[in-house]
């Protein structure tokens, strides 16, 4: 009251310091970026103990010849990289990773789009379902998924030899995964069944982005199926497939933990892929008759990585000339 009556008395507004300032919105944009960086913190942490931190000190190891259990190594420079051109051990199970990313690749990519393109229209009924059956192995875990169809491929009271024979497809059991001219591909085929749902997921994903308009504008100019897909749903689907391609061909380099339990990289290293090759030369040299090479293996996964890495530069850069391409094809037509 008191206040009131001064105010009035002098001409003045009531104290402003009573009513809450409103925050600058600066302040308020360095808050929220405060919290953000106190929130990745601890992904930060453990991404720099558990992913940097072993690859810096694997390009380390790479340059020194240590079996491991000794304190520390010895200095070799660029020794174990000389090795590991002339190792053709290696360079095979090199080829049988390309294996995985050459043949798996294509077929994953292309029959999960149409899977998805099928599940992504209205015709198909019961849609959560379906995918939810293709999702199911991808959320198994790997070593789980190699055991169970380590049985199933099995010569011994197997249920695929037991339909073949019951239909008689073949008169003798099958050795799916102790011949070694079909053991790779018997691998290649469950890596290809395991992680299907997820390319699958990529794709509906990118779909959900094509306009229902198109589709209706489509519709009532009286173009096919096949045209719409032609014509709308693949051009649009372009940019995508880039990122697609990229993540199935990086998922079936590693194929570590499906083929150490599926067969160990046997029978006759058949199956050994670069990752079993690595974590043998480094863990399980005993396995093989061989001493444990720590600095060696280390080697073996930078070159790796550095090829990986290669590859998937080449990819984006194919991918983008292409869209490039097309874009000047489009503006040629247009004009």
């Amino acid at each position: 009251m008191a206040s009131i009556t001064a105010s009035r008395g002098t001409g003045r507004q009531p104290a402003a310091a009573t009513a809450p300032r409103p925050r600058p919105k600066q302040q308020q944009r360095r808050g929220i970026w405060f919290w953000c960086y106190v929130f990745m913190l601890p992904a930060a942490v453990l991404g720099a103990l558990f992913t940097f931190y072993p690859m810096v000190m694997s390009w380390v190891i790479s340059f020194m010849d240590w079996n491991g259990f000794t304190a520390h190594g010895t200095f070799i420079g660029l020794a174990n990289y000389r090795e590991l051109i002339g190792d053709s051990m290696f360079w095979q199970a090199f080829g049988r990773s390309m294996i995985f990313m050459v043949v798996g690749t294509p077929i994953r990519v292309v029959l999960s789009l149409l899977v998805a393109i099928a599940l992504n229209s209205q015709i198909v009924r019961c849609r959560p379902a379906i995918r939810t059956f293709f999702f199911l192995p991808v959320i198994t875990t790997a070593a789980v998924v190699g055991v169970v169809m380590s049985f199933v491929l099995g010569s011994y009271q197997g249920p695929v030899n037991t339909l073949l024979m019951a239909l008689h497809l073949t008169d003798s059991p099958i050795e799916f995964l102790a011949d070694p001219r079909t053991a790779i591909w018997s691998v290649v085929g469950v890596q290809i069944w395991k992680n299907f749902g997820m390319t699958m997921i990529y794709w509906l994903a990118a779909l959900q982005t094509v306009p229902a308009e198109l589709y209706d504008a489509a519709r009532v100019d009286g173009a096919s199926r096949i045209a719409v897909l032609r014509h709308i749903t693949v051009p649009l689907l372009l940019p995508f497939a880039l990122v697609i391609i990229v993540l199935t061909a990086k998922e079936n380099l590693h194929a570590f933990a499906l083929v150490q339990s599926m067969t160990a990289g046997g029978p006759f290293f058949s199956t050994q892929v670069i990752e079993v090759y690595i974590y043998q030369t480094a863990f399980a040299a005993g396995e093989t008759g061989g001493q444990p090479r720590l600095g060696y293996a280390s080697a073996a996964g930078c070159f790796f990585g550095v090829v990986t890495l290669v590859i998937a530069v080449f990819q984006l850069y194919a991918v983008k000339r292409v869209n490039d391409l097309r874009g000047q094809l489009g503006k040629g037509r247009a004009a």
